[in-house]
């Protein structure tokens, strides 16, 4: 059912096939509030809608991504969007890419015998007749564990109170917590919940577009990072970095909250001292599981190496205002 589609919305647009370059995060134009964030923000997101094709409706999901001085740059999923109807049964190169620039506070995309608009909260597609081939309304999903409250027993590292649980903690913009510190706190197995939320920059690429990380034990990196309507690799969000990549991208966009739930079982180690078992863990990011009682055979450079003792919680400084709140653990 993609090909139809791909004639009469997607096929006639300029396809993209360059992956986004990195690019410095100094000197680009960052935002941490999306009232401030401006117009493109705004068109930027998630879209939903169906298709009229040789006279049935089919559904699409469209991601559309802002990439600084007007430009966009949209996804299209067939099914819905990732992890709410799309399969996964393309690779991301097969995914349909289209761009286009915005004037007016609207994004025009014309091809053969079609013109679709972005505006508004939704995407007009029309032939040149005038006759409505569909629509693709806005969409903003919340993830299912979004503001979790604590089980009795766990450990709270944060509540938007206080920094005090965490070495160079710093509470930013009134209760939530700058990446770049660790807690005082170690742990061996456990289940982690936190949630972050990684700032708009939309002329930044790649690792220069929000990037942190949680540390897992200060061993093992879950990726932060601002990958909407990227493919989803190793070093993009949720990935095990060097590991294994998410088995679905489920990024939302930019400056919306978001939420990891981790359930971490350690390395195990005989009384010489020898690891005779390596940790694992499973990943749900916003509800659903991007990893699935992974093996970690080794750590993530740029923290601390394996070892048989419990360690921190480390939330990894990027150069970017990336912030975490609501994080709380539950020892096994």
């Amino acid at each position: 059912m993609q090909r139809p589609f791909a004639r009469l919305f997607c096929a006639a647009l300029l396809a993209i096939t360059t992956p986004l370059a990195v690019m410095a995060a100094d000197d680009l134009k960052t935002y941490t509030n999306p009232k401030e964030a401006g117009p493109d923000y705004a068109l930027q997101g998630e879209y939903v809608g169906k298709v009229s094709v040789d006279g049935a409706e089919v559904k699409y999901g469209v991601q559309v991504i802002a990439l600084g001085n007007d430009k966009f740059q949209a996804v299209t999923y067939p099914g819905g969007l990732p992890g709410a109807g799309y399969s996964g049964g393309l690779s991301y190169d097969d995914l349909l890419k289209s761009e286009g620039t915005a004037s007016n506070g609207k994004v025009e995309f014309k091809g053969e015998n079609f013109i679709a608009t972005l505006g508004d909260g939704k995407i007009e597609v029309v032939s040149d007749d005038g006759d409505e081939i569909g629509t693709f309304e806005k969409v903003e999903r919340k993830s299912p564990t979004l503001g979790k409250k604590a089980p009795d027993g766990a450990v709270v590292l944060f509540d938007g109170t206080s920094a005090d649980n965490f070495e160079n903690g710093k509470l930013v913009q009134g209760d939530l917590l700058l990446a770049d510190c660790y807690s005082k706190e170690k742990f061996g197995d456990h289940t982690l919940h936190i949630e972050f939320r990684t700032p708009f920059k939309p002329e930044g690429r790649g690792q220069g577009r929000g990037n942190s990380g949680v540390y897992i034990q200060s061993r093992y990196e879950c990726q932060v990072l601002d990958s909407f309507g990227l493919s989803g690799e190793n070093n993009e969000c949720g990935g095990i970095y060097q590991v294994g990549k998410p088995k679905v991208n489920m990024c939302f966009p930019p400056l919306t909250w978001q939420t990891y739930d981790i359930d971490f079982t350690a390395a195990k180690y005989d009384d010489a001292g020898k690891k005779t078992e390596n940790a694992r863990v499973t990943i749900k990011h916003n509800g659903v599981v991007i990893q699935d009682d992974l093996e970690l055979p080794k750590e993530t450079p740029g923290r601390h190496k394996e070892s048989p003792e419990k360690d921190a919680l480390y939330l990894q400084g990027h150069g970017n205002p990336v912030v975490f709140r609501n994080i709380w653990v539950v020892e096994k």
